[in-house]
């Protein structure tokens, strides 16, 4: 049997890798020892020179040269969470290792957070809510400004992972969708049934605008305040993305110029915001803490893929999420 180890935040093991998915892993390969932490993991070298597959998650290691000579056997990596960035080196690719990743699990909790706040905004449900709170009234059937689910453009910046998740749950509803990606076809666009424009555009012909682009230096600030003042009355601009893509001082100024528009920021940065950040008090920012990704129960189906995967791996099969090099680079 193969011997494997856990590597990952010690208080989130059972969470995400609850005790039916432990059973399943420990019938199919040897594990060595307890679940460790990335600092633990070093005061066993012995362990890390016999390590064949490594399950981690939230709190992985850093794969780098040194962790690597550390563990000449190491064949696999199934990393149960999101984003990637900060543990995985070139020396990952040098070696040739197989990577996976629970990405596509967390992407879908994040879908269904969006599409949440895509419907509600669109009975402009954010700003109607602090109408009735302040006039402590209201008359149903006549409120101004409802945009209404039908007919109306939705704009997603990038057709990313979360962003396909998120064309494909707005299906069922009578919408157009509007899509900024500089990596998508013409003929990919038509296929998928979506308005290939122009970032500028997107901004201007949209109702609700929802931001899923990978932070990356070529993104990074890439939301700027021309692009919110452009928008609609009444439109409302979503981030579960990362804040730093986001020009936040140009969204602050724009927001308190334009109290009509809603901003959903799941993200910010820094993240949580400052302490004395105006965002804590605009009538016209919503403000949730990073929940949009897997929590809860969510956070168990990142195992069960990462036990799906294992399977695949055990029997030579193709795995479903493995990533490479070239995936990585283009990857949040």
């Amino acid at each position: 049997m193969l011997k494997a180890l856990y590597i990952l935040n010690e208080g989130l093991f059972d969470a995400v890798y609850p005790k039916e998915v432990q059973t399943e892993i420990a019938e199919r390969v040897e594990v060595l020892h307890g679940p460790l932490t990335s600092e633990s993991c070093f005061e066993h070298p012995e362990l890390l020179q016999e390590v064949e597959v490594i399950f981690s998650g939230w709190g992985a290691p850093v794969f780098d040269d040194y962790f690597l000579k550390l563990a000449p056997n190491l064949k696999a990596i199934f990393y149960a969470a999101g984003t990637m960035k900060s543990f995985l080196t070139d020396a990952v690719w040098e070696r040739k290792l197989i990577v996976t990743t629970a990405n596509t699990a967390n992407a879908i909790p994040v879908a269904e957070f969006t599409l949440s706040q895509i419907l509600f905004a669109l009975k402009n449900g954010w700003e109607l809510r602090e109408q009735v709170r302040q006039d402590r009234t209201y008359q149903f059937g006549d409120f101004p400004f409802v945009f209404g689910n039908y007919n109306r453009n939705i704009g997603l910046i990038s057709l990313s992972q979360v962003g396909r998740k998120v064309l494909d749950y707005l299906k069922p509803f009578n919408v157009n969708v509007l899509a900024y990606d500089p990596f998508v076809s013409d003929q990919e666009a038509a296929e998928l049934n979506v308005t290939k424009v122009t970032l500028a555009e997107l901004f201007k012909e949209s109702e609700i605008v929802s931001l899923h682009s990978p932070l990356l230096p070529e993104t990074t600030g890439m939301i700027t305040g021309e692009l919110l003042k452009s928008m609609k009355p009444h439109a409302t601009f979503i981030n579960t993305a990362r804040g730093a893509i986001v020009n936040e001082d140009q969204m602050i100024a724009v927001l308190k110029e334009r109290t009509d528009l809603t901003a959903v920021l799941d993200v910010t940065y820094p993240e949580p915001p400052v302490i004395d950040s105006p965002l804590y008090n605009m009538k016209n920012v919503v403000l949730t803490p990073h929940i949009a990704g897997s929590a809860g129960t969510e956070v168990e189906r990142m195992g069960a893929y990462m036990l799906s995967e294992l399977k695949h791996y055990l029997a030579d099969e193709p795995l479903d999420y493995q990533i490479t090099k070239e995936k990585y680079q283009h990857m949040a």
